[in-house]
């Protein structure tokens, strides 16, 4: 049967890396028989611009009757200035709130061929392989109250509030428990349960899950020191699991040990696999529009979608040791780009990578 996927580009770089991605999707209809249907629309400040909100109703409802989404980045300096009610970014947090993709799964992998890449030494990053499990719709960014009010001496004052229930705690937690069992059945829950009470309910949530995957190994570490360890000794984490805005610091902070973070993807699921699918990056307006970009995170994220979403673990090994190998083959865009390999834009990266299938 024919599974439809809903393509989003988003703004800045989102149209050309979606469009790489799609074309190694084609590919994949062609040669493997993958059998998906790709239609597309708008998000982010490409929506606005179109019908004055960073998300349709319409697009809604395409994106809750997909089997899967490809999105591609949305933002830039252009709609800054917008209410924060209507900016892009609102687009994506309704997309995760109302098709409840609790689970984001971002993998910090360094590929071999990019050791050099990192700013930190080789030694301190080849072999590094981790996973990331972040909690998508809960925490700071979606607690309320929230906003901006004058206080009576005339001063404003912002207030966002950070909450999480126990029931969102526990399904993160099964999440994260259940990737640990696949991998090295090592997990390390991050929080700040030394001065806010909702981390510390976080740590104690934890716990009483881990009694259930007595083979993982549970390691509870506050944020400042995860990020510090990120960077001095980051082969010790295997899977990482914590909230909203803590995945979304720690995240980035690895997605520079591969190298660049245009080389993370990420998914975000509900309970039934069903998911959206990104790269981690940004939409860049800075280079949009001039070939530069990478697209191999959009690529892999991609790969993802076939994995989790799709039930085509074979296609998504497919797409991964293509990456390799045009890797192997020295091409790399600028932001991964060290002395002696060969420089390619978007577009031809891209078609190495069909290429390569």
């Amino acid at each position: 049967m024919t599974k439809q996927v809903l393509i989003l580009p988003g703004d800045g770089i989102g149209p050309e890396i979606t469009a790489e991605a799609v074309k190694v999707l084609n590919a994949l209809n062609a040669s493997d028989g993958l059998g998906i249907e790709m239609t597309e629309d708008l998000v982010g400040g490409a929506a606005y611009d179109a019908h004055g909100v960073p998300l349709s109703d319409e697009t809604m409802a395409k994106a809750q009757a997909a089997d899967a989404i490809l999105l591609g980045a949305v933002g830039g300096y252009k709609w800054e200035s917008l209410d924060i009610s209507v900016r892009p970014e609102k687009g994506l947090l309704r997309l995760r709130s109302e098709m409840k993709l609790f689970a984001n799964l971002r993998p910090a992998f360094l590929y071999p061929q990019l050791a050099d890449a990192s700013t930190l030494k080789p030694e301190v990053v080849s072999g590094l392989d981790i996973l990331i499990v972040r909690e998508l719709t809960g925490g700071i960014y979606f607690g309320q109250p929230r906003g901006i009010r004058v206080l009576e001496n005339g001063e404003r004052q912002g207030f966002n509030t950070y909450v999480y229930s126990e029931s969102e705690i526990k399904r993160i937690a099964h999440v994260a428990f259940k990737a640990a069992m696949k991998r090295n059945k090592k997990l390390t829950s991050v929080d700040k349960a030394n001065v806010l009470e909702v981390t510390e309910l976080w740590r104690e949530v934890v716990d009483s899950v881990a009694v259930e995957y007595p083979e993982v190994e549970v390691k509870h570490m506050y944020v400042d020191n995860a990020a510090m360890q990120l960077i001095l000794n980051p082969k010790q984490f295997d899977v990482m699991v914590t909230g909203n805005m803590f995945g979304d610091i720690l995240s980035d902070e690895a997605s520079m040990l591969t190298g660049s973070i245009g080389m993370l993807a990420s998914a975000s699921l509900d309970e039934n696999n069903k998911g959206m699918y990104e790269p981690s990056h940004g939409s860049a307006p800075d280079i949009a529009g001039q070939d530069l970009a990478n697209p191999l995170a959009t690529i892999l994220s991609a790969a993802m979608m076939l994995r989790y979403s799709l039930g085509r673990e074979d296609l998504a090994l497919k797409i991964e040791r293509a990456v390799s190998s045009v890797l192997d083959q020295g091409l790399r865009t600028g932001d991964i780009y060290s002395e002696g390999m060969i420089k390619v834009g978007c577009r031809e990266m891209g078609d190495a990578v069909v290429a390569a299938l």
